[in-house]
C-alpha cells in the first residue's frame, strides 16, 4: 500500500486504532473504494456553492412561500437584474429552482430537490 507521499503504509507508524480499522477496511484500496464517484462530489459542490450565499438563500426562502417572477424577487432583494440573473443561474444549475415561461414572464419555483433542501435547512425560511 502506498501513502500519498510515496511511503508504504506498512512502514509508517500509525496509531493502533487507525491501523486496525484501516486493515479491516481493506487498506488504502478498500478505503478508496468506499468513496463516492467524482460525479457525487461535483453535484455536492454545486449544491453547497448554491447554498453559500445569503441572496440565494433568500431567493429559496421566497420561492418556498410561492412561485415568483423576477420583478418581485428583484424588488424584495433590491438587487440589479444582472446580479439576480447570476444568482438564479447558480440555483438553476444546482437543480434547486426551475423557471417556466408564462406569456412574457418566467415564473420561478422550487424543484423537488429545492423542496428537499428547504426541508433540511434549519432556521432559514
Amino acid at each position: 500500500m502506498i501513502h500519498e507521499q510515496g511511503e508504504e503504509c506498512s512502514r509508517m507508524l500509525l496509531p493502533e486504532e487507525v491501523e486496525i480499522s484501516l486493515y479491516d477496511t481493506g487498506g488504502l484500496e478498500g478505503l478508496i473504494s468506499h468513496l463516492p464517484d467524482d460525479e457525487v462530489f461535483a453535484s455536492s459542490y454545486l449544491l453547497f456553492r448554491a447554498l453559500a450565499d445569503p441572496f440565494r438563500l433568500k431567493i429559496l426562502a421566497l420561492l418556498a412561500i410561492q412561485p415568483l417572477c423576477v420583478c418581485v424577487i428583484r424588488s424584495v432583494l433590491e438587487i440589479s437584474d444582472s446580479r439576480l440573473s447570476y444568482h438564479l443561474s447558480i440555483l438553476k444549475k444546482a437543480g434547486l429552482i426551475a423557471g417556466e415561461q408564462s406569456g412574457t414572464w418566467i415564473i420561478y419555483r422550487l424543484t423537488e430537490k429545492g423542496e428537499q433542501v428547504r426541508g433540511m435547512r434549519a432556521g432559514v425560511g
